[in-house]
C-alpha cells in the first residue's frame, strides 16, 4: 500500500537530514524514486529513475531547502 507522507520527505526524516541527503546526487536520485514509489506514484517514480540525476536533482535541492518537500513533477 502507498504510505502517506507526514509533510517530510525521505521517509519522514527531519528536515536537515533531508537537505543533506538531497545535496548528495546518488542518495537524492535513489531516495527520490523510492519515495515516489512508496506514495504509489509509479509513473513519477519511473521518471525520477530515468531523469532524476540532472535538472530534477538541482530542483530537489531548492525544493527541500525552501518547501521542505521534494519536487513533485507528476502526481500520477
Amino acid at each position: 500500500m502507498a504510505k502517506k507522507s507526514k509533510g517530510k520527505d525521505y521517509f519522514g526524516l527531519p528536515w536537515i537530514v533531508s537537505v543533506i541527503l538531497a545535496i548528495i546526487p546518488v542518495t537524492s536520485w535513489i531516495l527520490g524514486f523510492v519515495t515516489r514509489f512508496q506514495e504509489g506514484k509509479i509513473v513519477a517514480g519511473i521518471l525520477r529513475l530515468v531523469l532524476g540525476w540532472n535538472i530534477i536533482w538541482i530542483c530537489d535541492i531548492f525544493c527541500v531547502l525552501f518547501n521542505r518537500k521534494i519536487m513533485r513533477l507528476l502526481n500520477v
